[in-house]
């Protein structure tokens, strides 16, 4: 009776050893959720969007026996607290969600980078305001969105001419389109925008770019983002998932009247305005290096300097370079 007993244990061990192991291969994939799906954040009209249409995900994907889930947001900023809260994998936001995110100790990874897209943002006034030169906005009203791409590269174009951020009156619009009403109607004096807000009121109403065609150091580019938890468990599948959309990305270059079509479809937006967007973008992926980390950094030190985070932030423990 002792041996059978003892013989038993030792059975029994061996058997709960087999079944944490196969537990252990599946949680690699089960990581994810328990049946090996992604979960993949995107906006309306941004690259993952076009990589979502373009099933080139799924396709590398398949033959590891993975899955892909689409999860649609409205705004960077929601976008994150999907990857805060681990109800998305994987995502796309603006580099100033990043920063807030990181100022405010959310659990996020920076995996890859858009290519930069410095034309997708500009600072422009009404053609009959008067205003024929950035010098000309001291003690004017300027609307951004705070925090915004557009926001950063209106403070790079004051300080361009010798002024500050105190030197001018920040409106702060909800949205893109209450700051466009805020502009038509005269309630400031300069807009700051982006694309495809930015291209929109271009094409659609008199004004004149204060920017345009200047070089402010800013690639404005917007950044993918992972959990820690999947960066670091499933590496092999962030590197997948930055190829897909690179090949999404270069399809994008190559077909840009379908991209645009594709676009104004998503997002409502007349495709003479979609097209102006996307002929002056050149898309692509990369991985995370030392310049765009440099860029990042150079952005929330800007960032702090005027008050809009509220203590210094190094970017780099969250933005490996693999």
């Amino acid at each position: 009776m002792i041996i059978n007993k003892t013989k038993f244990i030792t059975g029994l061990i061996l058997l709960m050893t087999v079944l944490l192991i196969i537990t252990g291969c599946e949680s690699s994939k089960a990581g994810l959720d328990s049946k090996g799906t992604i979960k993949i954040g995107y906006q309306k009209g941004n690259t993952i969007n076009i990589l979502k249409e373009s099933g080139f995900l799924e396709e590398a994907l398949e033959k590891e026996g993975y899955k892909v889930e689409w999860k649609l947001f409205t705004h960077g900023g929601t976008l994150l607290e999907g990857i805060y809260s681990k109800s998305i994998d994987f995502g796309h936001a603006a580099d100033g969600s990043g920063i807030f995110a990181q100022a405010s100790g959310k659990p996020l990874v920076y995996v890859g980078a858009d290519a930069p897209n410095p034309e997708g943002v500009g600072l422009m006034v009404l053609k009959d305001s008067g205003i024929q030169s950035i010098e000309q906005l001291k003690d004017k009203k300027v609307g951004v969105l705070k925090g915004g791409n557009h926001h950063y590269l209106a403070v790079l174009a004051l300080e361009s001419v010798g002024l500050s951020a105190e030197d001018v009156q920040w409106i702060y619009p909800e949205d893109a389109a209450q700051g466009r009403s805020l502009f038509e109607t005269k309630e400031v004096d300069a807009l700051a925008s982006y694309d495809p807000f930015f291209a929109g009121i271009e094409t659609e109403i008199e004004t004149h770019t204060l920017t345009e065609g200047v070089e402010y150091g800013y690639p404005n580019r917007t950044f993918y983002y992972s959990t820690p938890d999947f960066s670091k468990d499933h590496p092999e599948l962030v590197k997948t998932i930055i190829e897909a959309i690179d090949k999404s990305d270069q399809w994008a270059n190559e077909n840009k009247d379908e991209v645009t079509k594709l676009l104004s479809k998503a997002l409502g937006i007349d495709e003479p305005i979609i097209a102006r967007a996307v002929e002056r973008r050149t898309y692509g992926a990369t991985p995370i290096t030392q310049e765009i980390i440099d860029a990042q950094q150079k952005q929330a030190d800007k960032y702090f300097e005027i008050g809009l985070i509220p203590s210094k932030l190094d970017v780099s423990k969250d933005m490996p370079i693999k």
